[in-house]
């Protein structure tokens, strides 16, 4: 009944795939190959207009947006609920989901895409790399990724990223001091959506960000032991990946302190 065009190392799919997973429902994969730009193809823009992932299809009609497609699954299997019952609460998680995609997202794929995206597109010619950005369909996403190929880490957008990862931090360890969700005393829909952005900073090894921050260390301890995220992320992590991630984030590490003591 479910499919879910997906990669492994998308925030957005993952946050999708931890939904799936708390709510024990069945779905196929469809990886798509996002180095390479197939989620740019004429037969994936059908499914996805904006060429993003994830796509979840379900019944034979795509839902795209992956806030959206946390919403919709709780309207479509709203057991065990992961939307809060009351007005406030709900609001308040809308709040998270607009932040993460508003601010945290795009900040994520500053940091990201130098590291994991960056290389594989500097394999091909200059004019292959050109042609396939000029694919991307939104202006400040296509222009975002050209400083980035350009410059890599050392993009302006990578300052401004860390800051705002400082910042969603910051917030977040003044709420979770009271509570231990997002959103009060369950987990939920906000927490499933905003713990992928902190697989990016176990992935690159720079918890060292978490160090004045307790709330949220313990609070990023609790969702990765959770079954749903062991089985929608860490599983797809294996120790070959990782240390090479780790290894490309010390590299990184230097950078990424310097915009964070800015």
């Amino acid at each position: 009944m479910i499919t879910l065009y997906t990669h492994i190392m998308s925030p957005c799919a993952q946050k999708v795939r931890i939904v799936l997973a708390e709510k024990s429902l069945p779905w196929q994969a469809h990886p798509i190959d996002l180095q390479n730009k197939e989620n740019l193809q004429d037969w994936y823009l059908k499914l996805n207009p904006l060429g993003v992932v994830p796509t979840l299809v379900h019944e034979g009609q795509p839902v795209i947006e992956s806030s959206i497609i946390c919403e919709y699954l709780e309207d479509a299997f709203p057991q065990p609920a992961l939307r809060p019952a009351s007005p406030h609460a709900v609001a308040r998680m809308r709040f998270w989901l607009k932040h993460i995609d508003n601010k945290l997202h795009p900040s994520c794929g500053a940091l990201q895409w130098p590291l994991v995206m960056r290389p594989t597109l500097l394999q091909k010619s200059e004019e292959e790399q050109q042609r396939l950005i000029d694919q991307i369909p939104e202006q400040p996403r296509r222009e975002r990724q050209r400083r980035l190929l350009a410059q890599g880490l050392e993009a302006p957008d990578v300052a401004g990223a860390v800051r705002v990862y400082r910042d969603t931090i910051r917030q977040m360890e003044e709420v979770l001091k009271d509570q231990p969700w997002l959103t009060g005393e369950q987990f939920g829909i906000a927490d499933c959506a905003m713990a992928p952005y902190f697989q990016t900073v176990q992935q690159f090894d720079w918890l060292q960000m978490l160090k004045p921050y307790p709330a949220v260390a313990d609070w990023l301890q609790r969702v990765t032991a959770r079954e749903s995220y062991q089985q929608a992320v860490s599983a797809d992590f294996t120790p070959e990946l990782l240390a090479q991630l780790q290894a490309a984030g010390r590299d990184a590490w230097p950078i990424i302190a310097r915009h964070l003591e800015s």
